[in-house]
């Protein structure tokens, strides 16, 4: 008995090992026109393998990348659509770009400086004049008493400059040892 773990490994399993065989006997075939006519045959036994698939974009140009994919692209014939070629199918993509966006405290990420700016806006939608000072005290009940400010009466935008400066004499000291 030989186990498929002992035979040819598949190239698109999803497929199975009898579409894989039919693939190869089309491949095997001498005269050009018959080759076509298996290949439209096996595209359309894979196709009706996924038939709820119908409904995506470019369905049938997907089965042929795949026959032309499973014949490691040495299946001759005249493709009803320009199939992948074996270059495109083994070239890296190109790089991702990633957006740098600019914080003051990277090790916070972009998110907490959004949510104390949101905390402002949805303070401002429901009270006509934004309270800074209540601001910081929901904060502080937030944190549960661990963020705590020397002097209540400071604004938002004095809390945020002043984290700038204690932040500089951060990097200043670090710079020193």
């Amino acid at each position: 008995m030989i186990y498929n773990t002992q035979k040819k490994k598949l190239v698109m399993p999803e497929y199975g090992r009898n579409i894989q065989n039919m693939v190869d006997h089309c491949v095997m075939l001498k005269e050009k026109d018959e080759r076509r006519k298996c290949a439209y045959a096996v595209v359309d036994i894979m196709g009706s393998m996924f038939p709820h698939l119908r409904d995506v974009n470019d369905f049938k140009h997907i089965l042929w990348d795949h026959l032309a994919i499973m014949s490691d692209f040495k299946l001759d014939i005249d493709y009803p659509y320009e199939v992948v070629t074996k270059e495109d199918l083994n070239t890296a993509p190109d790089k991702l770009n990633y957006s740098r966006p600019t914080m003051k405290f990277r090790h916070y990420g972009k998110l907490l400086e959004k949510m104390i700016t949101q905390m402002k806006k949805s303070y401002s939608q429901w009270n006509k004049e934004v309270d800074d000072e209540k601001i910081i005290a929901d904060l502080l009940e937030l944190s549960g008493g661990k963020i705590q400010l020397d002097n209540e009466s400071y604004s938002i935008a004095d809390v945020k400059s002043t984290a700038s400066k204690r932040r500089l004499k951060t990097i200043k000291s670090q710079r020193r040892k």
